[in-house]
């Protein structure tokens, strides 16, 4: 009998559909293009996120759970599942949860890892950043924002710092909004750097949506931007998702084509 093939892409998700627009919605494109054979359908991690889309915009996105519910509703029985997270941490592991009682529903089930999986990733994603960036400047340091978690996959910040470093990209500092290091650290170590008048803030994650707009570069006094701006530094910044960059992209096709093909 032959399988009715469906490709599930799952995203913490984003309220911002300007950004969504240039960084979910490529991915999307470039994984149904690779794939078409399958059925592309979305998800998102984030309740919180759904919930508002759903009052706000009348959007019914699903969860894991909901969209493989859809689906084997459907007569889909081949299911490639990929994730958009950048860490294997928390939503990341919501979404293995939400999926495992459904497995014994396919005939076949898989998972693509996120985007910071093995370490030839972190070494491409690297690249991709140090790609954007510029020369290095005396004057200058690059600070990214990350997400942060509680979850031991938090580290992973740190070792993508360390390759960034590695490769001549001492002006790199990763900080998170929720984890460690935070805004903080980020300073302490500006401050190592007296040399450094200059900060350009951009975001790392894959959409430029709440935490970029308000938390990294908003207008509020609490912003990162505000308080390096109070602090004397001149200040920029780049709200661009990771999902913009191809190079960025191309990893989850990747990890997509292995989960396939294994």
């Amino acid at each position: 009998m032959e399988q009715k093939k469906a490709l599930l892409a799952v995203s913490f998700g984003t309220s911002h559909h300007d950004t969504l627009e240039k960084t979910i919605l490529p991915l999307e494109r470039e994984l149904a293009a690779e794939f078409p054979d399958r059925i592309l359908r979305r998800a998102f991690t984030s309740d919180m996120i759904r919930r508002k889309l759903a009052k706000r915009d009348g959007l019914d996105i699903p969860n894991t759970d909901g969209a493989l519910k859809a689906l084997a509703e459907e007569g889909l029985t081949d299911v490639l599942i990929q994730s958009t997270h950048i860490l294997n941490g928390d939503e990341y592991d919501k979404m293995m949860a939400q999926a495992a009682p459904w497995r014994a529903r396919f005939c076949r089930l898989t998972v693509g890892a996120p985007l910071l999986t093995g370490l030839e990733d972190f070494r491409e994603t690297a690249r991709a950043l140090a790609e954007e960036l510029g020369p290095v400047r005396e004057d200058r340091a690059v600070v990214y924002m990350g997400h942060g978690t509680g979850h031991y996959a938090n580290g992973a910040y740190a070792q993508l710092e360390y390759l960034l470093h590695d490769m001549g990209r001492r002006d790199v500092i990763i900080g998170t909004v929720e984890g460690y290091p935070g805004f903080e650290e980020v300073l302490r170590r500006l401050e190592e750097r007296p040399a450094v008048r200059e900060v350009l803030l951009l975001p790392l994650m894959l959409v430029a949506g709440d935490h970029a707009k308000n938390d990294l570069a908003g207008e509020e006094e609490e912003s990162w931007q505000s308080m390096l701006t109070a602090r004397g530094y001149r200040t920029g910044s780049v709200l661009r998702g990771l999902g913009e960059l191809p190079r960025i992209r191309r990893i989850f096709l990747e990890h997509a084509r292995r989960a396939q093909e294994g």
